[in-house]
C-alpha cells in the first residue's frame, strides 16, 4: 500500500453529509486533510465522491432523499455545486487545485467516451490538479441507483490505471455478521471468494442519505481486484491509516491481471444493446476455446442494436455466458444465421467472410469464468 503512486478514494454520502441533508463542513474538511496530506511528491490521488443529491435536500427544503427521478435530479443539480465547491474552499488551503470531472456509464461504457475520460483525467493529475469525480446525476437515469458511486470508482481506479482503490464507508470494514452484534469480527484481508463464503453482508447504509451498501462495495472490491487493482474498505474516519498502509479495515487482494480497458466496462458497465442465441457448439467455441462468434452458431437475435454495440452472448437455456462489441447491425444478422462465412462471401461478398464477433471484442462473464 505504501509503494501506491496512483490511488484512487472513493467517499459516500453518508460520510459528508447529515442524515437531514447537507454538506457537513467539518467532514468535508477532515476529509481533504487526509487526501492533501496523502498526495504530493510522486503520489496522485482521485476523488470519487457521492453526495450532490445528499447537499441539494436542504437548500430544496426536501427532508429526506426523494424516490421519484426529477426530484432526485433537481437535487443533483443544486448539489453537485455545492459539493464542488466546499471541495474547492477546503482543497485550497493545502494550495490545490480541484477539476471536476461528471461521468455516466456511457462514458464507461463506449470505447471513445472511455478513452476521452481517461485523457481527461490523465491530464489533470500531470497538471497537478485533483479530479473529483462523481457520476452524473443531473442527467442520468436508470445509473442515478448505479450502486452508489462504488462501482464507478472501481471502473475509474482501473480507467487511471491506479495502484490502489480506497473505499470509504461509515463501518471500519467488512465483518463475518452484523458489526452492530456482539460476536462478530473484522475480515482483515481477502484474497479471493472463499474468503467470503458465508459472511452475511449488509445493504444499506447507517445514515440513510446514500444509495449503496456493503454489497456494492464488496461487489467494487471484487472488481477492481479482478483488474490486478488492490482495495482498502475501511470507514472515512481510517482514512489516514488506510492510505499510510497501516493496518485497518479490510484489504481485497488483487485476483487477476490488468485487462484491456475495453474488457473491464465490457463485462461491469456497459449495458447490452440486444441479444445472440448461439448453440451448443458456438456457446463451447466461445466459452471454453475462447473463439470468435462466427454466423453458423448463431440460433436467434433480439433486440436493436448497431455494428459496435454491446450484445449479451446466450447459451441454448437462455443464460448469458459472454458478452462482445457485434460486427454487423441488427437487421443484417438474421440472413446470416447458420451459415459459414466463406458461403456468405460467395453470395453476398467478400465483406461478409468475418466474424459476428471477434474474440478481441469479447469476454467471457465472471460467472462463465471457471
Amino acid at each position: 500500500m505504501t509503494d501506491a503512486r496512483r490511488i484512487v478514494v472513493k467517499v459516500g454520502s453518508s460520510s459528508l453529509t447529515t442524515a437531514a441533508g447537507g454538506l457537513d463542513a467539518d467532514r468535508v474538511d477532515a476529509l481533504v486533510d487526509v487526501l492533501a496530506r496523502a498526495r504530493g511528491g510522486e503520489r496522485e490521488v482521485v476523488l470519487v465522491s457521492s453526495g450532490a443529491i445528499a447537499a441539494g435536500l436542504a437548500p430544496l427544503g426536501l427532508d429526506r432523499r426523494p424516490r421519484d427521478l426529477a426530484r432526485q435530479q433537481a437535487a443533483a443539480s443544486v448539489g453537485q455545486g455545492l459539493l464542488v465547491a466546499r471541495y474547492t474552499a477546503s482543497f485550497a488551503r493545502y494550495g490545490v487545485r480541484v477539476g471536476q470531472v461528471l461521468l455516466t456509464a456511457d462514458d464507461t461504457s463506449r470505447r471513445a467516451h472511455y478513452r476521452n475520460a481517461y485523457r481527461t483525467l490523465d491530464q489533470l493529475l500531470t497538471m497537478g490538479a485533483l479530479p473529483v469525480v462523481n457520476e452524473n446525476d443531473t442527467v442520468a437515469t436508470d445509473e442515478i441507483r448505479f450502486g452508489d458511486n462504488d462501482r464507478l470508482a472501481a471502473l475509474v481506479a482501473h480507467l487511471v490505471r491506479a495502484d490502489l482503490l480506497v473505499l470509504l464507508s461509515d463501518v471500519d470494514g467488512l465483518y463475518d455478521g452484523d458489526p452492530s452484534r456482539p460476536g462478530t469480527t473484522r475480515i482483515a484481508e481477502v484474497r479471493g471468494p472463499a474468503d467470503l463464503r458465508g459472511v452475511e453482508i449488509g445493504s444499506a447504509g447507517k445514515a440513510g442519505v446514500g444509495t449503496g451498501g456493503m454489497v456494492t462495495k464488496v461487489e467494487a472490491a471484487r472488481i477492481a481486484a479482478a483488474a490486478g487493482v488492490p482495495v482498502v474498505l475501511t470507514s472515512a474516519s481510517r482514512a489516514a491509516d488506510a492510505l499510510a498502509g497501516r493496518d485497518t479495515g479490510t484489504c481485497f487482494h488483487p485476483t487477476g491481471r490488468r485487462s484491456a480497458g475495453r474488457l473491464l466496462w465490457l463485462a461491469h458497465a456497459s449495458a447490452p444493446q440486444g441479444s445472440l442465441t448461439l448453440d451448443d457448439g458456438a456457446v463451447h467455441a466461445v466459452v471454453t476455446g475462447r473463439k470468435s462468434l462466427l454466423p453458423a452458431g448463431i440460433r436467434s437475435v433480439e433486440g436493436e442494436f448497431a455494428a459496435g454495440e454491446p450484445v449479451e452472448l446466450r447459451d441454448p437455456s437462455g443464460r448469458a455466458v459472454a458478452r462482445g462489441l457485434v460486427n454487423f447491425d441488427a437487421r443484417e444478422l438474421p440472413k446470416l444465421l447458420g451459415r459459414s462465412t466463406h458461403e456468405l462471401a460467395e453470395e453476398l461478398g467478400p465483406e461478409y467472410e468475418r466474424e459476428v464477433v471477434h474474440r478481441d471484442d469479447l469476454v467471457i462473464l465472471p460467472s462463465q469464468n471457471g
